[in-house]
Parts: C-alpha cells; structure tokens; sequence
C-alpha cells in the first residue's frame, strides 16, 4: 500500500544518504541505531504515558531506518547478514512499540481490553513476519497480504500519538484496525502457503 510513496521518500532522503556515503558509518550501524533507539523511546515514554512524545521519537527512528538499504546500495556492500540483521531487528521494535503501549493501558490507561488487544498487535506482528520466513525457507514466495509491517506499524502509531494529544477513541480504533490488518495477513499468507503446496498446484488443466 506504501510502497507508491517509497520513491518520493527516496529522493527526500538522498541527500543525507549521500552523506553518509562519505563517512565510516555502515547499514548495520544504521539498523542497530535505529532500533536501539526505537525500543528505548517505545519502552521509556509508553509506559509513562507520554503517548505524543513517545510517538515523535518512533517516528524518527522508523525513517531513520529507512536510511540503511539505500546506504547498503551506494556502498555496494549489502548482504544475506544484512538483510537478516534488518528483518530481525524490526521484529524488536515493534515489539516495543506495541509492548509499551499495553503496558500503559494496563496500568496508566486503565483499559485491560485494549491492552489485551495490543498485545495481540504484537503476537499477530511476529505471526506475519514469521509466515513469510518459514515459507521463503522453504522455497515458497509469501509477500502477499493487505498490510505490510511499515502500513501497521504507522496506523497503529499515528493512532497513539493522537491519543497523545487528547483525540478521544483514536487509540482504541488505532489498535483495532492494526488487530485486524495483522490477522488478514497472517490467513492470507497461511492460504497462499496452502495453496502453494497441494498437489495438483502448478499442474495446467
């Protein structure tokens, strides 16, 4: 859904990957900053209700991970433990986005059913992500699915730090809407896989 705006993102970022071309600093540096610090903004400004400021800081790191593929492409030094280390990693910091939030509506929030369902996010996000591996490791292609990590990661953060700034109930359609978006996916892989794999799959009429 995301990807129609990459390429403008791409320029509006080039500039600054350029300039990192020119320094020491590498891709993996770049996906090791960005979800260090994403995980501890997530962890230090959720939990405390500071919904807005914790969102800002999310955010900055998510578009600061953009940074490192288009680095890894200019310095020609992109690899398999590269691609891994990125994958893996984002894993981490969603987990801390969606984390922190169930833990503030557990005890600050005092909402145990939309704590719940964050904590669903976080499950369904890791269920997503690891449908697509296990298939692809097993030679099958799974990148199908109504919503991408990028897609539910930013609804679900636009919805906290509106809630940050006083917007009532968008928090709570936020997370549901991302609850959702991750189990479509998560069945729509499920079945490309099952599909993928019948008996007669492939074979003409």
């Amino acid at each position: 859904m995301l990807k129609v705006f990459r390429p403008g993102l791409g320029r509006l970022l080039e500039p600054a990957v350029t300039a990192l071309a020119r320094t020491p600093i590498t891709p993996n540096m770049i996906t090791v900053f960005g979800v260090v610090g994403m995980t501890a903004g997530a962890l230090a400004l959720f939990p405390t209700g500071h919904l807005f400021a914790g969102t800002m800081v999310c955010t900055f790191f998510v578009l600061s991970d953009m940074l490192d593929g288009a680095l890894a492409r200019i310095k020609g030094n992109s690899g398999a433990f590269g691609a891994f280390l990125d994958s893996t990693l984002d894993r981490i910091g969603d987990a801390a986005v969606f984390g922190g939030i169930a833990i503030w509506l557990a005890t600050g929030g005092h909402d145990h059913l939309l704590a719940a369902v964050a904590l669903f996010c976080l499950v369904a996000g890791l269920l997503v992500s690891y449908a697509r591996a296990r298939a692809e490791g097993l030679g099958i292609k799974c990148d199908v699915g109504i919503a991408e990590r990028t897609e539910r990661l930013l609804i679900g953060l636009v919805g906290i730090g509106l809630s940050g700034l006083g917007v009532p109930y968008v928090l709570s359609a936020g997370l549901w809407i991302v609850a959702v978006l991750s189990a479509v996916t998560f069945a729509q892989r499920v079945h490309a896989v099952h599909k993928a794999t019948k008996p007669d799959a492939g074979l003409g009429g």
